[in-house]
């Protein structure tokens, strides 16, 4: 599709039906989709809900929308979002119809590497250990990947592992880890992961003696990031009787307070996140291990913080005019 089909402009002046309707007409909804939507019998059916978790009684429905106006290194998009909060949606549409006019977003991502976490206890010796471990570590990689053949076929597979030492305080006693990153292409890679973990196990006994305990993924994906910038010229920052240097000024005291407060960094955050968590829930992902994941992160440097990576003030010279910068990086 011709990307000015994604532009609708004054979308949120149409009716409901009249929304569904343009957008299919647009090309962004299959037949099948249109006729739930317009019919409105597009809520889970329940026979498919209990067979998704125990214990069923009902279903609870939240409100789809459509972010509009995303426009990610040059590329326009529509995005779903499920939310209950009123103006998340409109937040989003209004900000990225603002960076659009800016030249939009430049987002870019690491390799999607997952941590595997294999914990050891009651190892005879963990500098020893560590050592023959390291000695071995393709051996272990190979057998690891051995378990997916596919997920190698397509780029991914287990690529190095690290090794940590920790002082358990219940006892004082020493716990050896060993992580497994694995790169999992386009896959969530959960149980992927956890399946390499429990593969490898026995060979990593054999090999440094003692228990292996705890076997499983972890949701801090700090080795899987996402970060996304964007520039805006002061002068469409005006408006409301602010000039465009008192409102990037403002942005810069209110990130600086929530960068050295952690009561203001998980308001701050909070808001982050209602633009992520609404398209994890309209597309079937796990918000909770995004949530879990992304504030792990802003707690990485021993205290609770932002998750903004940087925050600048540049003057252009070729054109003159301030400008404000805003960068941040959060986990797949």
């Amino acid at each position: 599709m011709d990307e000015d089909g994604l532009r609708i402009p004054e979308f949120y002046k149409l009716s409901v039906e009249e929304r569904v309707k343009i957008v299919h007409d647009r090309g962004l909804l299959t037949g099948t989709d249109f006729r739930a939507l317009a019919s409105g019998r597009h809520t889970l059916d329940l026979a498919a809900a209990d067979k998704m978790i125990e214990n069923v009684v009902g279903v609870m429905g939240l409100p789809l929308g459509l972010g509009m106006n995303l426009l990610v290194n040059n590329k326009q998009y529509i995005v779903p979002m499920v939310v209950e909060e009123p103006s998340v949606v409109a937040a989003l549409s209004a900000a990225s119809k603002l960076i659009r006019k800016c030249g939009g977003f430049q987002a870019e991502a690491t390799d999607p590497i997952l941590i595997g976490q294999i914990q050891m206890v009651d190892v005879p010796n963990i500098e020893s250990a560590k050592q023959k471990i390291k000695e071995r570590t393709q051996e272990i990689l190979n057998l690891a990947n051995s378990f997916h053949p596919n997920m190698v076929a397509r780029g991914g597979g287990a690529r190095d592992i690290e090794m940590f030492v920790h002082r358990l305080p219940s006892t004082g006693r020493r716990t050896l880890v060993i992580h497994l990153l694995v790169d999992t292409r386009d896959a969530m890679g959960a149980n992927l992961v956890n399946g390499m973990c429990e593969g490898v196990a026995p060979l990593i006994e054999s090999i440094a003696g003692g228990e292996v305990f705890l076997r499983i993924l972890s949701n801090l994906t700090d080795r899987s990031l996402v970060s996304a910038s964007c520039k805006i010229k002061l002068q469409e920052l005006a408006g409301r009787g602010y000039t465009g240097e008192q409102a990037r000024d403002g942005i810069i005291v209110a990130t600086d307070f929530a960068s050295v407060d952690p009561y203001r960094a998980a308001t701050h955050n909070k808001g982050i996140m209602n633009g992520i968590d609404p398209l994890a829930i309209a597309t079937g992902n796990d918000w909770r291990a995004i949530e879990a994941g992304a504030h792990a992160y802003a707690a990485r440097g021993g205290r609770y913080t932002v998750y903004t990576g940087s925050l600048q003030v540049k003057l252009l010279t070729l054109e003159l005019s301030t400008v404000s910068c805003l960068q941040w990086s959060t986990p797949h």
